[in-house]
């Protein structure tokens, strides 16, 4: 009597396991939330640049928080519903300015472990004296961009995209799009102020 009920126990489970395999299975896509991207929109805020020697166009899904006391001039441009920032930093040039423009390519450059490419495209504004360099990242980087403006002679600015969140490029396109927008209106409309 045991031998039998062992036996059909084993050709319950020999008959289960061969007709539950009858349908094949296949791996769902990894899924990722749907972020809300807002509308380009931009300002020109006279107020937020008041005590600054430079300004541009400023986004209206972002705001200007000041956030070092030892340099007046570094700003944080926050996006808040995003969840990013563009770390802002600017320093007047006192005959440094090759050591200026080499620690801005080392800052970009630190990040090629990581980067799959890294296109690089100059600006030219002869009429506003505003020159620089943009860096865009591809990859799963820290940041997505990052450039920096001069003119030359007075004036060094820098600036890096963040976004507050562990790099995937697949699932932060958009954003890392959006910012790529608002980062090409900062550069075009870039003024120095006296």
């Amino acid at each position: 009597m045991k031998l039998s009920n062992h036996i059909v126990i084993l050709l319950l489970v020999l008959v289960g396991g061969l007709w539950g395999c009858t349908r094949p299975s296949s791996p769902k896509p990894r899924g990722y939330y749907r972020i809300h991207i807002p509308d380009h929109q931009y300002v020109n805020s006279p107020d937020a640049f008041s005590a600054l020697p430079y300004r541009f166009a400023l986004s209206t899904n972002a705001t200007i928080r000041h956030n070092d006391q030892e340099h007046p001039y570094y700003i944080n441009v926050d996006y808040p519903s995003l969840n990013a920032t563009i770390h802002c930093t600017y320093l007047p040039i006192q005959g440094n300015l090759a050591g200026l423009l080499a620690d801005a390519q080392e800052m970009v450059y630190s990040h090629t472990v990581k980067a799959s490419a890294i296109p690089e495209q100059e600006y030219a504004d002869a009429a506003h004296q505003v020159y620089g360099m943009l860096y865009e990242l591809e990859g799963n980087t820290a940041t997505s961009s990052q450039f920096y403006l001069t003119d030359s002679l007075h004036h060094f600015f820098r600036a890096a995209v963040y976004i507050n969140t562990i790099p995937n490029q697949d699932s932060l396109a958009p954003v890392i799009d959006y910012l790529r927008a608002d980062v090409r209106e900062i550069i075009e409309t870039f003024r120095w102020q006296k």
